[in-house]
């Protein structure tokens, strides 16, 4: 029990312990935020340099510079504590970055300042250096509240699951228990409008069940007996009763969760690139800051507390604070509507080089097609119309459990009264409707039984690999009914908008050549392979890789578990609740090829962001080291004080954050 409970903790409390930090670290922020602004007004009131600017008259005292130091030191030592702890921390673990910067420039403006204040020949700047603190902790503030935003994907997935179920007891009586205390093989009812409390097999009832939280489906899915609901999902209509099949770490929405918070924290290839820039930004900032000291002291003759300003300002703009931001934002962001839309993200790097593909292979059974036999033509071979033949065969092969008697019966909901069924082995079926022997039978019978019909007007669906059955009334052949593997009417949807993106298409199948070739001729593929065996199938994949292309393999996770593998973006379709498929880079949940476009758009859309802030973060850079340095001075007489840096350094931060979060999906295909 102890170890039930605690997989249920685990799979209910996973998604909280990062956004429990940020939320932490949030609030911590705020409280130290909002203190330092109270304590920097009667700085900012007392300074003699804001009162002038502001044309107030003088109203400091005796030892009000004593006042300012001591409140200052509070707002340095308080306010400034995190990034004092994070220069210490860089230093010592010789991982410089945005925090040496920001704790160097408080401590060389309150060193100063407190000298002066104490003897120095000079003018205090205390002012400059409590908003200086003010600006980043809002910085810094606000950078959470933009993590913690984009985590709560995560805390809205734990939230799905209830927290009782009404357990179904031996005497027929209904219990209500915590979920923690379900075991594998027990039993629960799900009344209308509850949320199903554990991933599951239906025992009886027929309902219809909102996944759409967990999914992205936002169709109601049909349920009935024997089929699979998933703990977290809303039941819409009737009553059902349920047998609990998976619990803990093994549900559906723990491994979802788990995925999610694998590839939030996954590093990327792009993430690698802005780490090492935010690197040499600090070393930048540390070599030009002292330096800018310096040429202002020496080429310039200018004060010292001038260039002591300068070089502050420099270590204030140059903080690679939105640099590092830049990344990580995009990450979570479009990591959790990935998961919010059914793509389930393994492998970060493979996930941005989704956005090369320029093949994507699709298996065909499962994939591109159903998986299941379906009646594609009806050929009229006698005096009865298409519709009447395809009804007289439902009426007998209503009673088989045949796969090709099934995708009969299911083509049509019209029956007429049948009677005396007798199966045929290998042969077909015989039964009386209305009346009248019908039989539906092979090729292989009529032949045995010298029975002549128009091959000329089936050759062509023979020779496309279709399997074709007759119907027979009253001995003379009727018409033909032919039957294939299905095409899902979404792969088409999807082939379409991946070739407009100037992605090849192409397909891999166990099957023959001719059944390859019309499932190729129907979705207009570019080019498939057909009789490939399952263990074979890598080899294609490399194969097409050896034309120097970025290939994507799309397929069922199981027979396809190789090619995968070696696919540069291997994208497993269809996983339904065992989202574990160890080698796809990405696991779609529905079986809608569509989904594998919408794993292309999203790469897009999230590199293009990536770049976007990337740009921003440098580009500004670029611009505001030589402007806080005073390049701008001598020429214009611009100067960029330590408060004005810090704050367009905050306004970098937050434009950065505001653009990670609107990074969306892009053009969905139609239906989804």
């Amino acid at each position: 029990m102890e170890h039930r409970d605690q997989d249920a903790h685990k799979e209910r409390g996973s998604a909280g312990k990062a956004p429990d930090h940020h939320r932490m670290m949030m609030a911590d922020y705020r409280r130290r935020f909002f203190v330092s602004v109270i304590l920097t007004v009667p700085v900012l009131v007392l300074s003699d340099s804001v009162q002038a600017f502001l044309g107030l008259p003088d109203i400091g005292f005796v030892g009000d510079q004593y006042v300012v130091f001591a409140l200052s030191s509070v707002v340095y030592a308080y306010g400034g504590f995190p990034f004092l702890r994070g220069l210490y921390d860089e230093v010592k673990g010789n991982n410089i970055g945005m925090k040496t910067l920001i704790g160097t420039a408080v401590s060389v403006a309150y060193v100063y300042s407190s000298a002066v204040v104490f003897g120095l020949p000079g003018v205090p700047f205390f002012w400059e250096l409590v908003t200086l603190v003010d600006v980043m902790l809002a910085g810094h503030w606000i950078e959470m509240r933009s993590v913690l935003g984009a985590s709560r994907a995560l805390e809205e997935l734990a939230r799905l699951m209830p927290a009782t179920a009404h357990k179904l007891m031996p005497d027929g009586s209904t219990e209500d228990v915590p979920i923690e205390e379900l075991q594998i093989g027990d039993t629960f009812i799900v009344r209308p409008g509850e949320r199903v409390p554990a991933d599951g097999e239906i025992e009886d009832g027929e309902t219809s069940v909102n996944e759409a939280m967990l999914t992205g489906e936002s169709q109601p899915a049909h349920k009935t007996r024997g089929s699979n609901v998933i703990g977290g999902s809303v039941n819409a209509e009737g009553a059902i009763t349920v047998e609990v099949r998976k619990m803990g770490k093994d549900s559906y929405l723990s491994q979802v969760i788990s995925l999610v918070e694998q590839a939030q924290q996954s590093k990327s290839r792009t993430q690698d690139l802005a780490n090492r820039a935010a690197r040499w930004l600090t070393i930048i900032a540390l070599t030009v800051g002292p330096a800018t000291l310096v040429v202002w002291l020496t080429a310039f003759g200018r004060e010292f507390i001038f260039g002591l300003e300068r070089m502050v300002t420099v270590m204030v703009i140059a903080c690679p604070h939105a640099l590092g931001l830049a990344v990580p934002l995009v990450v979570a962001v479009s990591t959790s509507i990935a998961a919010k839309n059914g793509l389930l993200i393994r492998d970060r790097t493979a996930f941005e080089r989704a956005r090369n593909i320029r093949v994507m292979i699709f298996d065909k059974t499962g994939t591109l097609t159903r998986g299941e036999f379906g009646v594609t033509d009806v050929v009229a071979l006698g005096a009865l119309e298409q519709q009447a033949i395809l009804k007289y065969a439902a009426s007998v092969e209503d009673y088989s459990e045949h796969p090709i008697a099934r995708g009969i019966a299911g083509a049509t909901g019209e029956r007429l009264d049948a009677a005396d069924f007798k199966a045929i082995p290998g042969k077909g079926a015989v039964a009386r409707v209305g009346g009248k022997r019908v039989e539906v039978v092979s090729p292989g019978y009529l032949a045995e039984n010298s029975i002549s019909y128009d091959q000329e007007k089936i050759e062509g669906l023979v020779s496309q690999g279709k399997t074709v059955v007759f119907v027979l009334v009253d001995g003379e052949v009727m018409g033909a009914i032919a039957l294939a593997d299905i095409i899902r009417p979404e792969s088409k949807e999807a082939i379409r908008q991946l070739k407009e993106m100037d992605i090849s298409c192409m397909m891999i199948t166990g099957d023959n050549r001719q059944v390859a070739k019309w499932v190729a001729d129907e979705l207009e593929l570019d080019e498939y392979f057909a009789e490939v065996l399952p263990d074979k199938k890598a080899d294609k994949v490399r194969e097409v890789q050896q034309r120097g292309l970025v290939v994507a393999m799309t397929g069922d996770g199981v027979n396809d578990a190789p090619a995968l593998a070696q696919s540069d973006v291997g994208i497993a379709i269809g996983a339904g609740t065992d989202v574990a498929v160890q080698t796809a880079d990405i696991v779609l949940v529905k079986s809608d090829p569509r989904d594998a476009l919408a794993v292309v758009r999203l790469a897009r859309a999230t590199y293009r962001k990536m770049q976007q802030n990337l740009g921003w973060a440098t580009g500004y850079n670029a611009f505001a080291i030589p402007a806080a340095a005073g390049v701008l001075f001598i020429p214009f007489g611009f100067l960029l004080s330590p408060a004005a840096g810090a704050a367009l350094m905050a306004a970098s931060t937050v434009i950065v954050a505001i653009n990670a979060r609107f990074l969306r999906m892009g053009k969905k295909a139609e239906g989804t």
